[in-house]
């Protein structure tokens, strides 16, 4: 049993690497240019009035998130998992279903994110997310998210995601190249999770 759960925990790097060599397969390794303008408008470029489309689906998946997570059983089990697995489980969790709801919740939000990503750039390659996810984690870890586990919420997350939105530009603004770019937020991520996990073990 023991080994079918690590393997289950694993499972989601084999998926990951057939999407990308399917993504590369689809286009031929090729940008594609999105023409239709209701799907550029819905998922990233429009304005309703004075306001983004985009930070409208923001504001719809903060309530969303804010929701779930603080006002629904649900939310209260993710985080007792995600603080101690063996202790939700003992509780009467049943934690595979938790952690495989939140796998698939986390995916369909990738999803979206990038549906917004090419309607914003009207197109799309296969590698045009390659290495968000460090800048996620980073937001996330800013914004107060345990890496430990059973701590967080999604609104610190945003203001995460709004610093390190700052710092992007910052850097951009200072005229610096890509790869100076990452090296600096790589940088930002290992001081982030450095304080993160001293804080984290001070309250043990």
């Amino acid at each position: 049993r023991k080994v079918i759960s690590t393997y289950a925990d694993k499972f989601g790097i084999g998926p990951w690497s057939i999407g990308t060599a399917l993504a590369m397969w689809v286009v031929n390794i090729r940008a594609v240019s999105i023409d239709n303008d209701y799907f550029n408008f819905v998922f990233g470029s429009g304005n309703v009035g004075p306001i983004p489309v985009l930070f409208l689906w923001t504001v719809v998946f903060l309530i969303a998130g804010y929701f779930l997570l603080s006002k629904t059983q649900f939310g209260r089990e993710v985080f007792a998992t995600g603080g101690n697995e063996k202790a939700a489980y003992f509780s009467g969790i049943n934690v595979r279903v938790i952690k495989f709801s939140t796998m698939v919740i986390s995916s369909f939000g990738a999803t979206i994110a990038g549906l917004l990503l090419t309607g914003r750039n009207h197109g799309a390659r296969f590698d045009i997310g390659l290495g968000y996810e460090l800048t996620v984690i980073a937001a996330v870890v800013i914004g107060g998210t345990s890496l430990f586990g059973g701590k967080g919420n999604i609104i610190g997350s945003v203001f995460g995601a709004i610093m390190i939105g700052m710092i992007n530009n910052g850097l951009i603004f200072m005229g610096l190249d890509v790869a100076q770019q990452m090296f600096f937020r790589g940088v930002i991520l290992l001081i982030a999770i450095t304080i993160n996990i001293r804080m984290q073990l001070r309250t043990r």
